[in-house]
Formats: C-alpha cells, structure tokens, sequence
C-alpha cells in the first residue's frame, strides 16, 4: 500500500516496462509529459567490496561456514564466563585464519577495482554539442553518440549508425565474449549510413525503441524510427545491428553508434555470473566427520559435567578446605551453575574441532592445482597451450569420476574439416586434383584444361558458395568498399573466415574446384565461376538456429530471378523438398554418415514477383515486431523454407584426434563409462563412435531412435531391458537420438536409466545443449549419485560442463566459450587419462589422508585432556599450556601434513598410467569411507590412551626415574608437577603424530624430510626458549625451567622412546603383514613401482651429469619415453626447450 501511494505522488517510479526508448544524442521531446527514463551509467563494477563494507561484508561471509563460527562462539564463551583456558588458545588461532583469509579475498578484490578503474577510465569520444569530446568511459550515457577506431574495443552496447563505408558495415571480433575468432559483419539502416560527420549525426533525428537488458549475446529485438522531412521511417534492428561491449572493430576505420545499454546493463556485464558452487565428496565427508567429532566434543563435555557432580555429592569433595566457597557462590542457581561448567567443559575440550582444517585444506588445494599447469605432459606443443586450472576446489574430484559425458566434434575429433564427397542430382561425386569427379572415375582432365559441369553440378557449386556467412580477409586492403578487388593476384591472399569450420571447408572446396567466393558488402555477393564475374543481390539472410537446424538466403541473380538457396541437416531439409533426387540423396547421405562424414543437405527455390512481395513482407513484419519476434520469424522462415528443390548433399570429414581410442581404452579399464553426447546424425555418431574404440565390433549395440509416442518408446525400452537380461554378451552399447530421448526423459526416467546402466557404453545423438545437461542431471540424481564428469569444447556444451560434478573445457576451434565455464582446460583429449589416472589418483590419496590424519591428532591432543579430568576432580584444570595448545595446530604439526599432501605418490606415476585398474581401488570414496574414518579415530584414542597412562606409569608414582637420586620425596611436586607432567604427554604426542604421518609416507622428497625432523627439532628448541626466559608480559611463570628440568631426565627420554615406539610398532607390524599376506593391487603396484630406483622428481632436480648417470641406470624405463610430468617447471618456452633437449636426449 505504502508503495502504491508512493508511486501515485510521482517519489517512487512505477515498474520498468517491457521496453527502453533511446533518443539519439539525448534529444529528448519538447512536451510536458515527457518523464525521462532511468538508466544505469557506464561504470562496470566486478569488484565485491567496498573500503566501507569490506569488514562487516567479508566478516558476514567467513563466519557462514560452521567450523568459524563454532570458534567464535567458543571464544565468546571464554571471554563470558570463567574458563579454564585463556581466551587467547580459541581467539588467537580463529584470528589468524580469519586475517589470512581476508588478506587473500581483500588482495584479490584490490586487483579487481583495479582492473575496473582502467576500464572505466579509459578515454572515448562522444558527441556533443556538435563536436567530438573527449571524455572517460564510465561517463557515456544511453543516448550518447559514440565515435570508435579501428582496433578499439566498443565502451557500451551500441547500435550501429554509420561507418566509414557508404553501405554502413563493418567488421568485428567477439572472441573476448563468445571466443568465435571469425570477423562478423554488422550493418547500419540506410537511413543513418549516410550520417558519416558529426554534423550530420548532431543534426540526425531518430529514437531507438528496444527490448530492456537481458543476457543472452545472439538476442536482440529492436526498431529504430528516423524522422526526415517530416516523415518517420521505421526499421527493424536485431544483433546484426548491435555491437556489443567488450567487442572489437577490425578492418574499419571508424565507426559511429547509439548507446542503448551501458555499464552493468551491458550484455558482457549481464554474462558476469558467478559458477554454481560445487563441492566435492571430501568436502562432503569432511562435514559429516565435523558433525561426529562435534558429537563426540558434546558427549565429553556432557559426561564430564555429570561426573563432577557426582564426584561432588560428597562434602569434602564439594568444598574441600582449600578451596571455600563464597557466599555468592554457595546461593547461586544450580541450573546456571551446570549450564557455565557445561561450557567450561566445552571450551576445554574444544580443539577436538580442527580450526586450522579448513586453512590447510584450502593451501593444499590451491597450491596442488599448479602441478597441472606445470605438467609438460598435458603441454600442447603445436598450439602451445598448457593445462589450465580454473577452480582448485574439485581437484581430488578428478579421483572419483565414475561417468564421462563427451561431445564428439572438436573434443573426439580435430574439428578441421576436409571436404571429401558429394550427391549432385542424384550422383556421387569425389574431389580429385581440385576437381569434382563422379564415382568410380578417374582424373583424365589435361592439367590445365577447365572440366565441363553441368546445368545442375553448376548450381549446386553455386549454391554452396552463396549460402554461407563466410567473411573474406584481404592482405593488401582494409576493406572491401564500394567494390571487390578484382586483381588476380589478390584472391590467392585472400583467407576465409567463418564461424563453422564446416563453411569454411565447403567454401575452400568450391573454390578450388572453380567456383570461388570472392566477397560480400552488405549488400551484393560476388562469385567467380571459372574465371567468370557474377554478382548476386543479398535481399534477405535467415540466420540459423538449433531449433530450424538450417541457414538461408534469398538472392537477386544477375539476370534479375528471386532464388533461395538453404543448406542444413537432412532431417530438416529433406522433409520440405518435393522435387530432386530424394530418394537417391536420403541413401547417399546415408552412407557418407556411415563413413564418420559429416553431412549437409542443398536445396533452392524460385520466387515469382507476386511470391517474393509477400516473402518481404512477412519478413519485415517478423523483424520489426518488439513483441514474439522470434515466434514470428520462426513462422516466416517456415513459410519461406517449402517446396524446395533439392541440389544434393556434402559429406565433410573430421579426422579423429590423436589417442583418442587409446584414452577411452584406459578410462573403461579405470571403470568409468563413457557416454558420447553429440548433435549429429545417428549414422555418422555411430561410425564415429566404433573408430574410436567408444563402441567395440563385438559390442551388442541397442538402439532406441525414431520412436513417435510415448508408449512406442515406453514399449522399446522394455523390449531392451528384456534383450540385456537375456543376452549374455558381456557389453552392450546404446544408441538414443534427442526425440527418443525427450520421450524417455518425459515418464520413462526409471526404465530408461535401468538399461543406461547396464550399458558400458552410451551414444545420444541429434542432441540440443540442454538435453545434454539434462541427461547429466539425470545420472547426478540417480539414486548411486555417480560423480560425473562433462567435456566439450564449444558453447554448446556449456550447460553441460557446468551441470556435471567436474566440467572439462578442451581449447579447440570453436571458441573460448567452454574454456571459461569449465572447472579445469585441456588442449586435447588425450590429456584426460593422465589428469584422472595419475592427478586425480594423487590429490584424492593426498586430501583423503589429509583430513583424516588431522581428525587423527586431533583426538590424540585432546583425549589426555579428558583422562586428566578423572584424577583432577573435574576441576575444568587444563593439561598443557596455553600456548601449546594455540600452537599445536598452527606450529608443531602443520607443516608436514601441508607437505605430504602435496608431493605423496603412493605409486609411481608411469605405473599409474600403464596400470589404469588402480583407479578402481580410489572409486568411490573408498579410502573416506566409515571404517576408514572409524580406523583413524580409534586408533588416535588408542594413541592418546598410551600417552597418558604411559607417562602416568613410567614417571608418576616412582621418584626413583626422575633422574639423580638425591631428590626428596618431599620435592616430588616441585619436580613433576602437573605441568611437567603435561609437557611429557604433549612431547610424547608431537613425536608420535609426525612419525606416524612419517610412516603413511611413501614418497619422500628434501621437503618431506625438512618439514618432518624439522617440526621435531622446532618443537624442541620453541620449548627450551619458551620455558627458560620469564616472560614479563605473561601473568603466571607456570612453564618456567620446566622442559629444561624434564629433559635433564634420562629417565624422562627413556620414557619418550618406551611409549613412541609403544604407539608405532603395532602399526609397523600391521603393516607389514598385510603387505605380504593380503597385499592390495595398490601394494603390489608400489612393489613393482619401486624398481624405478630413482623418480623423475629426484631427477629433475638433479645436475645433468649426475641425472644422466642415473637415469642410465633405470633398465625398466628404457622402452618408454622419459616422463617430464613432475619437472618443477613452468611450462614457459625455457622449460619447454628444456624439456624437448632432455626427451631428444633420452630418445638417443
């Protein structure tokens, strides 16, 4: 109600309508009614704080996750009530990793504001006041007239109004938003073309009525309205009229345009969008051992409560003389009395809850991601692109993929196409010298001589060089101008451009054989058949889309007929012919798919005059309507794209890329299917699939296509499921295209996944980018909950990358679209096996170990703490001293859980990749499982048990150990107090939590032994500094000479040594017999992989010399080739020569 009436006395604007209306350089209308509309200025922000909410904002966000804000709460309660620790042990730790954590996303957040600062201070040129200004970026307004360079990126979202050519084109690069290198031509209306000065456009009259902002970069519904002479003239605009922010001019030497969309409105701005977050099964499994450990914190502290008052039932344990009560304390309430030694029992049993958990996990994660990078083995050499790590947070993920989701063109295959065959009229045809030869012929043309085509060959050339948006590339000029260059010479210096490479082959193809594109203006298009100028009039283009799966033109020929010509998938071309070779086409299409071609259907029509008027007009109805555009342009191309002719089919070939068969090989043997997703035919799918080993010869293959209803596809399944229970053949593979497919995903979902599953291999063909991700989902949410894996290369599947648990984004040919969304990038395929089999391998055996051995000394450090209460009375008095206790977890024992897990091998990296069964023993978060989790946790009781009761034994009750006989009895106290006696407990513990981590390590580098000796040594000196100085700043001297005092003991090291090796031996021998009685695969592999004396790390960091006399050594590795993947080198062009020096050397 208050919104309303705000609304009605004009303080609050009504909602934003459906539409914006631009006036061109801000000449707004003259009457009253006018209100000007509101828009966002032109400043980008990408930055998350401000000098102002950077404390409160990033304080909110840190104390979100459970284990910060457990800390807080427990500090708080120290800081609230009388504890028996310092507020320092719980304040002091959660300082630090909430101050490195803010250091970290304040730095990061500086070099964003940065990075806006010199994009919003960059200088444009605007028109103003009848001249060109210049003035700074974020002060451009909608309805500025914005001047551009050649080279220059577009400040704001821009309509076209003119450029330095008299048609009003020009061309422009969008690899920064959609990464497509081709040039894209832009048009200007004719009616603001000729606006070429600034004084022409200070005196243009016109008002752009669009769409509001809205995301998707291909989308633009538009109309602008120029007023001359009195008269308004209106146009349609749409994206061939936008250019968009972030883009960038090429081959023009200015251009001028409107801004309709600025700053944060833009569509790269409405494209900046935070990934879902996904998180990995560790993560997942680290907050259920959180939530147990926090139950077992809250069961001590509940019992411990319990039995003090039990304890206390007695009077002379309720206040014993030494310790009288106060007045105030005898009348206080005995509810608020449990409920503050409840929490006096929490906070000092509460480091049992890992605070420096979530820090190390996070440094392990994000350091580890640079061994990608830094693997020369996933370097691609002839793109000289590495591997790229764009989240570290899913690494050990790469260890537990279970299905592999894969576009097939551009990720299986090169995606450079070679035009190999074609149907004209009926008639295979083959290219041979540059020639179009029917089958089973051969070459007898004359070398030089010009071969005669026929009326239909002809046409069909024609035809495919027409229907196309192919852009041409010129050395010698910067356009191409009111005319094409015409000198010989230029067009061999001349170089396609296209957005599919599948365009550009056929162009090339028809070029050599005699039939070339020269170029196109706009407005005309210009071909040169056999020497032979011809220019075409380009009247209409309709764009292709997913949903059509065709592209058209319509054409005015030279002798003045109207002609269409369309090209597209023969399932949506075939359907609307009616004369041709249909017949012979549909089976010639046929078997150009069953050779792995890719295949494209030509067909043309000719307009009369009467039937051309009403193409036109149903077109410019369609383009100019700001409402259903798309709806009524879908109804207008369906109109126009009838009773066509059919010319032929093309069949194009995408060579596979290299290893392909080899890697889909090796993921089947790591147990992990893999599924191919792909918009093609069934018949080129599936041939591609068997070349590539994804289908196997002797594979029963299923298939489920073609089905109309949804009890025909219900039927078919079943008869499916029914076939795989009664064949016995070992695999079967599956063949679903997007119609059939949309039917079983409708009611069908369960019985379509139960034959899915029995299926070691899967194909989906005809596929849109949401079915793909949609399929994705449908495996995710199964109830196994499989960890999925997506990979693709082109915009197409980035729906499906970011759907799947980890997203892989191949740097191919269509763009850097995949590349941005994915969580991790690759050049080729082939890469996939060593990221999953050998660095997937290694940061899930790295983390696994990691969160589990930090659970693991946890409860060795705080359980002597519980047994300590039993002989105190539960007195809440602490075992260690604050400071130990603060730095337990930040000093003594970080650094070398931080180190193994980040350079553990548990087996060599070779056997790893030869071996690709061993990923099986990983799967499944198989070593974070309950009894794993439950192994480590008893074992760290039984660990904590031993060192308290052993220090208890050996040095408790016999004075006779405590070093020289001449201590009294009556010193007893003084020289083993309750401080020194916890100073032993807490040593015994640092010794033994670090030699057991010494234990689980299998591959030691200098840094495993310096972190592990050294954290000993660290402790010993910390201590003897700490304990042999008073402190001036401390309240009380408790540690004072007391580890001097201990360590003059030789009874004292006598008991260190008894109860380290007490802990450790069982667990030498436990190894060790299982080893050699039930050794795991595992276990056998590092048996095997431990002949490879010396480690490619080791070796790589060794000088030449010494590193070829060992490698002379290594017999086993000899058949292979050197491994450079654990070189500790950048993959820069040194490293590289490096790396290429040292295989050159090892192949010799």
């Amino acid at each position: 109600m208050l919104r309303w009436i705000r609304q009605q006395l004009g303080f609050d604007p009504p909602h934003q309508s459906e539409t914006r209306t631009v006036y061109i350089a801000n000449r707004f209308p003259q009457h009253g009614h006018y209100v000007p509309q509101k828009f966002a200025d032109n400043r980008i922000i990408s930055s998350k704080y401000t000098i102002w909410n950077f404390v409160p904002k990033n304080l909110f966000e840190q104390f979100r996750r459970i284990a910060n804000f457990y800390f807080l709460i427990i500090f708080l309660v120290q800081l609230m009530i009388d504890t028996p620790t310092s507020p320092v042990t719980s304040g002091l730790p959660l300082f630090f990793v909430i101050t490195v954590t803010a250091i970290k996303q304040g730095y990061e957040d500086w070099l964003r504001h940065k990075a806006d600062n010199e994009v919003n201070g960059a200088p444009v040129f605007v028109v103003r006041s009848g001249s060109l200004v210049q003035t700074r970026s974020k002060n451009i307004r909608v309805g500025d007239i914005v001047r551009v360079a050649k080279d220059e990126t577009f400040p704001a979202d821009l309509v076209l109004l003119s450029s330095d050519r008299a048609e009003g084109t020009c061309h422009i690069t969008t690899a920064s938003l959609d990464g497509e290198t081709n040039l894209k031509t832009h048009y200007a209306v004719p009616e603001t073309a000729v606006s070429q000065s600034v004084s022409r456009l200070e005196a243009l009259q016109a008002v752009v009525e669009c769409q509001q902002p809205e995301a998707d970069l291909y989308r633009f519904v538009g109309r602008i309205t120029v007023t001359q002479q009195g008269e308004e003239i209106v146009r349609p605009l749409g994206p061939e009229n936008l250019l968009l922010r972030g883009a960038r001019l090429k081959n023009t030497k200015e251009i001028f345009g409107v801004a309709v969309y600025t700053g944060m409105e833009s569509k790269m701005a409405l494209n900046y969008k935070c990934k879902s977050q996904k998180r990995s099964a560790v993560e997942k499994s680290m907050n259920t051992f959180l939530i147990i450990y926090l139950g077992i914190l809250l069961f001590e502290a509940i019992l411990s409560t319990i039995l003090k008052y039990a304890w206390q039932a007695e009077n002379k344990w309720d206040e014993p003389f030494y310790n009288q009560k106060t007045e105030q304390e005898r009348n206080s309430s005995q509810i608020l009395k449990f409920i503050s030694d409840f929490l006096a029992f929490l906070v000092l049993y509460n480091f049992i809850i890992p605070i420096s958990l979530y820090v190390t996990v996070e440094m392990q994660k994000f350091l580890g991601s640079f061994f990608i990078g830094w693997d020369l083995d996933l370097y691609h050499e002839e793109s000289d692109q590495k591997a790229q790590v764009n989240t570290s947070d899913l690494n050990e993920e790469l260890g537990q993929v279970e299905y592999v989701f894969t576009d097939k063109t551009g990720t299986l295959t090169e995606n450079e196409m070679q035009f190999r065959e074609c149907s004209i009229n009926g008639i295979k045809y083959q290219e041979i010298n540059g020639k179009l030869v029917p089958e089973g012929m051969t070459d007898d043309f004359p070398d030089g001589s010009v071969p005669h085509l026929s009326g239909e060959e002809e046409l069909f050339l024609k035809a495919v060089s027409l229907c196309h948006t192919v852009q041409i590339s010129y050395d010698q000029t910067d356009g191409f101008g009111d005319t094409f260059p015409r000198v010989n010479g230029i067009s061999s210096q001349m170089e396609y451009y296209a957005s599919s490479p599948d365009e550009k082959a056929l162009v090339e193809a028809t070029k050599r054989m005699g039939v070339t594109f020269i170029g196109s203006n706009g407005e005309n298009m210009e071909i040169k058949t056999f020497g032979r100028s011809e220019k075409y009039k380009l009247l209409h283009v309709l764009e292709f889309d997913a949903n059509r799966r065709r592209m058209s033109v319509i054409l005015q020929t030279p002798s003045g007929d109207k002609m269409l010509f369309t090209k597209g998938a023969e399932s949506s071309v075939l359907p609307y012919t009616k004369s041709g070779e249909i017949d012979k086409t549909r089976v010639h299409v046929d078997e150009f798919a069953l050779k792995g071609l890719r295949t494209l259907v030509v067909a043309c029509r000719r307009f009369s005059a009467e039937e051309y008027e009403e193409v036109d007009r149903r077109l410019h109805e369609a383009r100019t309507a700001l409402q259903q555009r798309e709806e009524r342009l879908a109804e207008a191309f369906a109109f126009i794209e009838r009773d066509l002719q059919l010319l032929g089919a093309t069949g194009v070939e995408d060579k596979l890329q290299e290893k392909v068969q080899e890697t889909i090989e090796a993921l089947r043997l790591a147990g992990i299917k893999v599924w191919v997703l792909t918009g093609d035919k069934v018949e080129t799918a599936v041939s591609v699939s068997l070349s590539c080993g994804h289908f196997h010869r002797t594979m029963n293959i299923l298939e489920l296509v073609q089905q109309k209803t949804d009890s025909e596809c219900a039927e078919q399944l079943r008869r499916l499921a029914r076939r795989i229970k009664e064949d016995h053949v070992i695999q079967h593979g599956l063949v679903v295209d997007g119609t059939s497919l949309s039917l079983a995903l409708r009611e069908h979902e369960k019985l379509f996944m139960e034959v899915c599953r029995s299926c070691s291999a899967v194909l989906c063909c005809r596929m849109a980018p949401l079915q793909k991700a949609k399929v994705v989902r449908l495996l995710k949410t199964s109830p196994e909950k499989p960890i999925t894996l997506a990979i693709g290369d082109g915009a197409n599947d980035v729906s499906m990358i970011q759907e799947a648990h980890v997203g892989i984004g191949i740097m191919g040919k269509e763009g850097r679209q995949a590349v941005r969304n994915s969580d991790y990038a690759i050049a080729r395929f082939k890469f996939l096996a060593k990221l999953l089999l050998v660095h997937g391998h290694f940061y899930y055996i790295r983390i696994a170990t990691l969160v589990q051995y930090f659970f693991y000394k946890n409860v060795c450090f705080i359980t002597p703490q519980f047994l300590y209460q039993f002989f105190c009375l539960f007195s809440q008095q602490t075992l260690y001293d604050s400071v130990y206790l603060t730095l337990y977890n930040i000093c003594f024992t970080s650094l070398p859980i931080l180190v193994y897990s980040l350079f553990e091998q548990l087996v060599h990296p070779h056997v790893l990749q030869s071996k690709p069964a061993l990923y099986r023993d990983i799967s499944k978060n198989s070593l974070l499982s309950f009894k794993t989790f439950l192994y480590w946790t008893l074992l760290g009781f039984c660990h904590a048990f031993v060192f308290f009761f052993g220090s208890y034994i050996l040095m408790g009750e016999d004075t006779s150990l405590m070093g020289n006989g001449q201590i009294l009895k009556a010193n007893r106290q003084l020289m083993f107090g309750n401080w020194t006696f916890g100073t032993l407990v807490f040593t015994v513990m640092v010794i033994t939590v670090t030699l057991k981590l010494a234990l689980e390590t299998h591959f030691w580098t200098w840094m495993n032994h310096f972190v592990t000796w050294g954290s000993i040594a660290f402790y010993f000196i910390f201590s003897l500094f700490y304990g042999g100085i008073i402190w001036p700043f401390l309240h009380t001297q408790d540690m004072y000479f007391v580890f001097v005092q201990l360590l003059s003991s030789g009874s004292a090291w006598f008991a260190i040594i008894i109860i380290v090796l007490t802990c450790l031996f069982p667990d030498v021998i436990k190894k060790v017999l299982y080893r050699h009685l039930q050794p795991t695969s595992t276990q056998k592999s590092q048996m095997y992989s431990n002949r490879v004396a010396i480690g490619d790390d080791f070796i790589a960091l060794q000088p030449l010399s010494r590193a070829k006399n060992q490698l002379g050594k290594i017999s086993l590795l000899r058949p292979t080739r050197a491994s450079v993947a654990w070189t500790r080198c950048v993959a820069s062009r040194r490293g590289r020569t490096g790396a290429r020096g040292w295989a050159g050397w090892w192949s010799d």
